[in-house]
């Protein structure tokens, strides 16, 4: 609850911080002066409601989502021992971090994967790859479950979306601002919006989007350092390391689908400029933040 009220309060606080700017800087007056039409309270709202309702309403279908993707089959009830271990550790895990009990899942993929999702804390969705169950120790898989379960308990699903709907209220606003000024200072045009607002406003909102996706990203990676952390508290750190360890063994194969990578253990690697678009930080730093014994190791 307290989550989706900051949720709010962050969304109303955005609305009133983008009005407020404008008006300082005087672009309403500009706009107003040119003849312009364009009602900055209705585009505050039009903003606020789909970039933050989209990015809720994606997070609202995130376990339904994330099942279709992958096929993945909740256990319920377990069918063999190795299923009844892996329920009853996430039980013991999500007890510990102080969760309500997840749905448990498996999906059948060669990688060594894992992932959590959901909207809240004690309605997640826990699911691991076969690929994981059949190339790791019990040991390390634990604390695999363990980083997922720390997922949920850090509301990082929730909190993710948060900041992601934060960065489409301004990639929307803030586009049809910026084709709103070309189309009446450049183009002049004095009634209505001629075809350069549409062209510009869209290729504002790619060039926007792509530079707001920088943010989400870099909270994606530093939220998995967290995670890891998470992983060592609840399933011990040689364990979480030694997961790592084994995961860096395993970056060939295929990932998880793109609209879900975030969520995994692991994800695609790069470097240069791909690394600032990267979900997941480098298995290595990953490692070494747990040697080191602290959350650090994303610039």
């Amino acid at each position: 609850m307290k989550r989706i009220f900051l949720f709010v309060l962050t969304n109303i606080a955005v609305l009133v911080v983008l009005s407020v700017v404008l008006r300082l800087l005087g672009v309403d007056r500009l706009l107003n002066a040119q003849g312009t039409g364009l009602d900055y309270q209705a585009l505050l709202v039009f903003a606020g409601v789909f970039g933050m309702g989209g990015a809720f309403i994606s997070l609202a279908m995130s376990k339904w989502t994330a099942k279709r993707m992958t096929g993945a089959r909740v256990i319920d009830p377990p069918r063999t021992p190795a299923e009844a271990w892996l329920v009853d550790t996430v039980r013991r895990l999500a007890r510990e971090a102080g969760i309500g009990m997840p749905e448990v899942a498996i999906y059948d993929a060669p990688d060594m994967n894992a992932f959590a999702t959901g909207m809240r804390r004690d309605d997640a969705l826990v699911a691991v790859s076969t690929g994981l169950l059949l190339g790791m120790q019990r040991d390390e898989i634990e604390a695999v479950l363990g980083h997922e379960i720390s997922h949920v308990a850090n509301g990082d699903m929730v909190t993710l979306a948060l900041i992601q709907g934060v960065v489409n209220t301004f990639v929307i606003f803030l586009s049809r601002v910026i084709g709103d000024l070309v189309d009446r200072t450049v183009f002049r045009v004095e009634r209505g919006h001629g075809p350069a607002y549409w062209i510009t406003a869209i290729a504002a909102e790619l060039v926007l989007g792509i530079l707001a996706s920088l943010i989400v990203f870099w909270f994606s990676r530093r939220r998995e350092f967290r995670a890891d952390a998470g992983g060592a508290r609840l399933a011990g750190r040689a364990n979480m390391i030694a997961a790592l360890e084994r995961l860096r063994g395993g970056l060939e194969h295929e990932h998880l689908p793109d609209r879900i990578a975030a969520f995994g253990i692991s994800g695609r690697v790069g470097g240069g400029i791909a690394r600032w678009f990267m979900t997941h930080p480098p298995i290595e730093e990953r490692i070494a933040a747990l040697q080191a014994g602290g959350l650090s190791g994303e610039s």
